[in-house]
């Protein structure tokens, strides 16, 4: 009996929340830091293939995680459906980040130029690898694990709130960073990417989406949460850095702000009616 009893509590330990938060958080960043550097040291598509690897792994880590941790099953991550949710996420993100600049370059704020000695596919893969690998990572461990774990605790909302704000502070120790791109950052990612996993109840939905914003920055040559990016236009920035985003880049502008607000308020106003105010899991359990 005292045997059985401890198995019990053994399975309701690794079935607590901030255990596998833990366990699955650390198994995605240790398995990243080991296949993004190949990743990165290698060129052309040999690149890609790794950071293809690299995806498949940290997204096997987090099934056999929320599988046989949290023990449920993972609908956020079915293939049913993966391909028309993934295109979804990657539209919207592309009109978010065209809407975005087109607006900052009709007020004066950016110049773009197209590079003419560049390599176009080198730019391609080393853009489309950079944003693929970052987009799975966070967000399997954003609005994935951490997403998920505080919907036990109090409920989307306060996931909502908390994840936003961490995913703000997250970015604090990016090259240009100020408290103010932080608080960028926080709405205009935290909110809309947290507001479109709400909507859509689909990781594949903000892997597209996530993607999809960060590789079309980096091929336009904006820098990507302050990083440079050896993208197919150069950026001349002209004025305020609340206009310009300053050295953060494009995040760091009030009118990404803005735009994601008028995206992501609708998602959440959807929710709010369909669901009462409060969010199920029931496909999640």
């Amino acid at each position: 009996m005292k045997n059985s009893g401890a198995i019990r509590d053994w399975h309701s330990f690794w079935r607590f929340p901030i255990v596998w938060l833990i366990v699955g958080a650390l198994g995605i960043v240790l398995a990243d830091a080991v296949f993004r550097p190949l990743a990165e040291r290698a060129e052309g598509m040999v690149s890609l293939i790794w950071t293809l690897i690299d995806g498949l792994v940290v997204v096997l880590i987090y099934k056999l995680t929320i599988r046989y941790l949290a023990r449920r099953s993972v609908p956020e991550l079915a293939k049913h459906r993966a391909g028309i949710e993934t295109v979804m996420g990657m539209l919207i993100g592309t009109i978010f980040i065209v809407v975005s600049t087109f607006i900052i370059v009709a007020m004066g704020g950016y110049s773009l130029q197209w590079v003419t000695n560049v390599d176009t596919n080198a730019a391609l893969i080393s853009s489309i690898g950079a944003a693929l690998g970052g987009a799975i990572v966070e967000e399997l461990i954003f609005r994935g694990l951490l997403f998920q774990a505080l919907h036990r605790w109090g409920g989307d909302w306060l996931a909502l709130a908390v994840t936003s704000l961490f995913f703000g502070v997250a970015h604090l120790g990016n090259p240009g960073a100020t408290l103010w791109s932080g608080f960028a950052i926080a709405v205009e990612a935290g909110v809309l990417l947290g507001a479109a996993y709400m909507w859509r109840r689909n990781l594949w939905f903000t892997i597209g989406l996530h993607f999809a914003w960060n590789a079309l920055e980096s091929l336009l040559g904006i820098l990507v949460s302050g990083h440079a990016a050896a993208g197919l236009f150069t950026v001349k920035m002209k004025g305020a850095a609340l206009l310009t985003g300053g050295n953060f880049g494009l995040e760091g502008s009030i009118v990404p702000v803005l735009i994601s607000l008028l995206i992501s308020v609708p998602m959440l106003i959807g929710v709010a009616r369909n669901r009462d105010g409060h969010l199920s899991i029931s496909r999640l359990e």
